[in-house]
């Protein structure tokens, strides 16, 4: 603990901010995994997405960014490498932000990511704990990555779909942090590797509320849904069902297929936003300007203990 640490590891946010002068405060992030697509270019682009996103769920502005690379050096080719490098880089730049530097290490399997220096006013930034009875929540990305990523994997979907797919990965989450920043909303977080329901069920911990979740309103990729029903579902999302089930109430009828989706992990997912009633439409009129990809409102904050409720 310390007097200038606004937030640290207390409610599981998705970044730390430690207050610089009454003017800056520093928000800051890591996060890396191993490739999910073949192309080295698209991989770069996803995987530094994905570790900006943390600054832009806070309200940040992104300024640097530092690589974390581990390459079998001696199996694959420096040219593989140097893609990875250049798809992170061109999309740390279209943030506004550069890359400084960073750290490599040889191992067996490549993995990329960054850690991202951003800046926030001290008293004006979103956290997953401001979350208020009320508010109606707004999901900014369509899920079903993890389902789709899997089945490329295992050549059950074609270049085409894919190609889809790694455009909402690899789309930043700039546009609709910017939107919420300026309307000013309650609470945010971006939804990753624990699911939509995971990422929800943390921010209703955190803001010590319900939330509901209306599953027919959730934005899904319709390929990821045929895909569930055919028994395509990655042992990770098996993994966030048991962590979450105790704290998870399903009141309706609900396809199993979608509830599954539900708690598919994520890969740079779309922001879930906590937005009081009143402002909401003016919100989804900004996110119509400046984001590219799909989004809806997906439920509403209430009274009750911390869990998440499932309807239809």
């Amino acid at each position: 603990m310390h007097p200038n640490l606004l937030v640290g590891m207390e409610s599981a946010s998705d970044a730390s901010i430690y207050r610089l002068t009454d003017e800056i405060a520093i928000v800051q992030s890591l996060d890396f995994f191993t490739p999910i697509v073949d192309n080295p270019y698209e991989f770069g682009q996803i995987a530094a997405a994905n570790s900006l996103s943390d600054i832009y769920a806070m309200g940040g502005r992104p300024i640097t960014a530092l690589n974390i690379v581990c390459f079998p050096i001696k199996e694959l080719d420096s040219s593989i490498l140097k893609e990875i490098l250049c798809g992170g880089i061109d999309k740390v730049h279209e943030a506004g932000g550069v890359v400084v530097g960073g750290h490599s290490v040889e191992d067996k399997e490549p993995k990329y990511g960054l850690s991202v220096t951003g800046i926030v006013h001290p008293e004006n930034f979103v956290t997953n704990k401001g979350a208020r009875p009320g508010d109606t929540l707004i999901l900014t990305k369509p899920i079903g990555t993890g389902v789709l990523a899997t089945a490329y994997k295992g050549r059950l979907v074609g270049e085409d779909v894919f190609h889809g797919i790694v455009s909402i990965m690899s789309s930043l989450n700039r546009g609709a942090s910017e939107a919420m920043m300026e309307v000013g909303v309650n609470g945010a977080t971006d939804i990753t590797g624990f699911g939509l329901i995971g990422h929800a069920l943390e921010m209703a911990e955190a803001s010590s509320v319900t939330i509901e979740l209306e599953a027919g309103r959730v934005p899904i990729i319709p390929e990821a849904l045929d895909l569930v029903n055919m028994g395509m579902i990655p042992e990770g999302d098996y993994a966030n069902k048991r962590f979450c089930e105790k704290k998870v109430v399903v009141l309706d009828e609900i396809p199993t297929s979608l509830l599954d989706l539900l708690f598919d992990a994520q890969t740079s997912g779309g922001l879930l936003i906590s937005v009081s009633q009143e402002k909401a439409p003016l919100l989804m009129e900004k996110l119509k300007e400046r984001c590219d990809t799909e989004f809806a409102m997906i439920g509403r904050v209430l009274e009750g203990p911390p869990r998440v409720i499932v309807k239809a």
